[in-house]
């Protein structure tokens, strides 16, 4: 390991820590399975039974880290100094004094709603002009956008967005011809092309929001700790209007501030990154952070795909700290409005967490961080788990109700053994576990009563009231996610890879028609389930009940979720109410206002401005001469793909753009020969079927 920075005091007080969090995980767990075990028929002596146990064990392990990460936070949060925060404080004054601490502001994109990620960027500029240290920053969004008419639609947006703020020499674009390792290969590309020119980087994802006090306050700490290589936020959710994206903002408003101060004082500087909503400092980044290819076919092996916790690795291998300000506002993101979003960004995820298992013998790696790998793989390999448990429980209350009691075992007994259910100990168990999950958010929202901070979510009835509902959405949702978290482990051990779309970031809704393709078959398996319960084992059927009902369930669960209507109903009755509506800063504000001019103006623009990005690209004057400038040179092109390209352009110029495929027009917009002939013929055109084609007026 890079010796460049001594051992430090918060090393120690992290060893203890974790070793504490440590033995209190293995004391609960060992309890509670040791009462699983006393439940069971035979006292988990049978194989079948003991799987039982030893799966149940591992998972009541798992929900026990969240509990006691929770208390951690709490007694962080409850104390009113930390010894170990970064952030300034309040009352101090912070400004930025060394000119030559430029940081550039990153937004990789690809395929993204590009007024809205342009709105974004106007804000955060904005608000940082505001602050008075905007000479400190640059601006540079990153596109991956496969799709032409994307492609030259952030073209515009982004000469738009200059020009309205001035800012030419201060927000840049940049999109990259050959898609390679995601966002983290745009990132690494931007390093090997422009980072030397910056001593920090901060990343933001397409719909993130950062206020401009909050990135000066960033840089402002990494100039004060020497030690740090990356400083993470926790970014809060905000602007969306379904009812399940409603209640995963008020989850992240009102539990996520003590899990994240929890994660905090375990962690320390051996903290990970989310890979967005933070800064970096760019030398050590590109000298340590490198991700390799592993070995093997997609999806176990190739390019690493959540590259963030391996970066955050890499960095601590080379004795920089990574640290996460937990404290630290004005950090916002947003999350999927339905459950389909949220499932398919999931696999992508479940895909690249899973790879980390194969970096847990990597040379050098901190225990913490191997840990950390561990526990992102388990964040989905617990589903898997969870259903492996129902399952061998099923099949053990099945047996059982075809079983013949044997009272008189072989060898001697003086006594019959009669089977004995104590459901005193069922219901403690039962007791137990929901404590563990439950208890940790009545913890968060007793902690916003006591500190006066109820009012920001509506008052204490309307805090407890979407406690109440966000609790009962989280049991109706958990076994749909398990059973789809368990395919996703499944199918990605089997080899099979996912594809990595766009985001839909919109409040537009499932379809019904979507939901049954999607939830089909959890609905059949549901219900094969619970018949093959009812007629072989009743009483299990009922214990069962709050696992396959909601399966059975998932379609209209799933669309009635994502009617931003049903979310808005929601937010008049006072449920599931979050301080950044209640009171909203004014990024959000600024953004709101933004999104809505742009709806407004989208609704009233004349039709040849209404035009797909390509077309506009080859018929506006003024956006094909910003394409042409954005272009390489003119290169000399053998006579085989001259050839081809003329062909090409004839027959956009006598077919028009729907003729043409996604690559041909890609193919076009590359070429700026092609590209400008193209321009000329549409124009001096006198045939009306070519000008109709194009959108020219007659």
């Amino acid at each position: 390991m890079n010796q460049r920075f001594p051992s430090v005091p918060w090393q120690k007080t992290a060893r203890v820590r974790r070793a504490l969090l440590l033995a209190l995980i293995l004391v609960t767990s060992l309890i509670a399975s040791s009462h699983m075990a006393d439940l069971l028929p035979h006292k988990g002596t049978t194989p079948l039974e003991l799987a039982v146990v030893i799966v149940f064990t591992v998972l009541f392990a798992w929900i026990s880290i969240g509990f006691w990460e929770a208390v951690a936070g709490l007694l962080t949060l409850a104390r009113r100094y930390d010894r170990f925060a970064l952030s300034p404080r309040e009352d101090e004054k912070v400004s930025l004094d060394n000119r030559d601490a430029l940081t550039a502001i990153l937004i990789p994109i690809a395929n993204e709603d590009v007024g809205r990620v342009f709105a974004g960027l106007r804000v955060i500029y904005e608000s940082l002009a505001k602050t008075g240290e905007l000479q400190h920053f640059h601006f540079f969004v990153l596109s991956d956008s496969a799709d032409p008419d994307k492609w030259v639609e952030e073209e515009i947006a982004w000469a738009r967005t200059c020009r309205a703020l001035d800012a030419f020499d201060r927000v840049f674009y940049r999109r990259r011809k050959v898609n390679l390792k995601r966002k983290s290969g745009n990132i690494a590309d931007f390093c090997r092309r422009w980072g030397r020119s910056y001593r920090y980087m901060v990343v933001l994802d397409a719909d993130s929001i950062m206020a401009g006090s909050t990135l000066v306050k960033m840089v402002w700490v990494m100039e004060r700790n020497p030690r740090v290589g990356i400083l993470q936020t926790a970014p809060l959710a905000a602007n969306r209007e379904t009812p399940i994206a409603r209640t995963q903002q008020f989850s992240n408003h009102a539990y996520g501030p003590m899990y994240a101060a929890g994660l905090h004082s375990i962690q320390l500087g051996d903290s990970h990154f989310w890979g967005h909503n933070a800064i970096i400092r760019v030398e050590p980044f590109m000298e340590h952070c490198a991700l390799p290819q592993l070995p093997g076919k997609p999806p176990r092996g190739g390019f690493i795909l959540s590259h963030d916790f391996v970066e955050a690795a890499f960095m601590r291998r080379g004795g920089w700290e990574v640290w996460l300000a937990h404290d630290l506002g004005g950090s916002f993101e947003e999350v999927p409005p339905t459950l389909l979003e949220e499932l398919k960004r999931d696999r992508r995820w479940c895909q690249g967490n899973l790879q980390h298992i194969r970096l847990l013998f990597t040379r050098g790696l901190l225990t913490a961080h191997r840990a950390l790998f561990l526990h992102g793989a388990m964040s989905y390999g617990s589903a898997l788990l969870w259903f492996i448990f129902v399952s061998l429980s099923t099949a053990e209350a099945m047996v059982e109700a075809f079983r013949t009691p044997v009272y008189f075992p072989t060898g001697r007994a003086l006594f019959p053994d009669w089977p004995v259910w104590h459901p005193r100990w069922a219901l403690t168990l039962l007791a137990t576990t929901a404590i563990i999950l439950f208890m940790p958010k009545l913890f968060s929202v007793f902690l916003l009563v006591v500190k006066g901070q109820s009012r920001r979510f509506g008052g204490v009835f309307r805090l407890f009231l979407s406690l109440i509902g966000e609790v009962f959405f989280s049991a109706l949702f958990a076994p749909v996610r398990m059973l789809f978290h368990s395919k996703f482990v499944f199918v990605t051990l089997l080899g099979r890879q996912v594809g990595w779309g766009p985001q839909q970031r919109e409040d537009l809704g499932t379809s019904w028609g979507e939901a049954v393709r999607f939830h089909g078959g959890a609905t059949a398996l549901a219900l094969l389930w619970a018949a093959a319960l009812f007629l072989i084992n009743r009483s299990f059927f009922w214990w069962s009940s709050p696992i396959f009902l909601p399966l059975i369930l998932s379609i209209p669960l799933s669309v009635l979720s994502s009617r931003a209507g049903a979310g808005r109903w929601l937010r008049k009755l006072g449920v599931f109410l979050v301080p950044v509506e209640i009171s909203p800063p004014p990024e959000i504000e600024s953004l709101q206002r933004i999104l809505y001019i742009q709806e407004v103006s989208r609704q009233t623009l004349p039709l040849h401005e209404k035009e797909s990005g390509f077309v506009k690209a080859v018929v506006d004057p003024w956006v094909v001469g910003l394409h042409l400038s954005l272009l390489r040179k003119k290169r000399r092109l053998s006579e085989a793909i001259a050839k081809r390209r003329q062909r090409l352009q004839d027959k956009a110029f006598s077919q028009g753009p729907k003729a043409l495929s996604t690559r041909e027009k890609k193919e076009i917009l590359y070429d700026p020969g092609a590209l400008l002939q193209l321009h000329r013929r549409v124009w001096e055109s006198s045939d009306p079927a070519v000008t109709q084609r194009w959108g020219l007026p007659s």
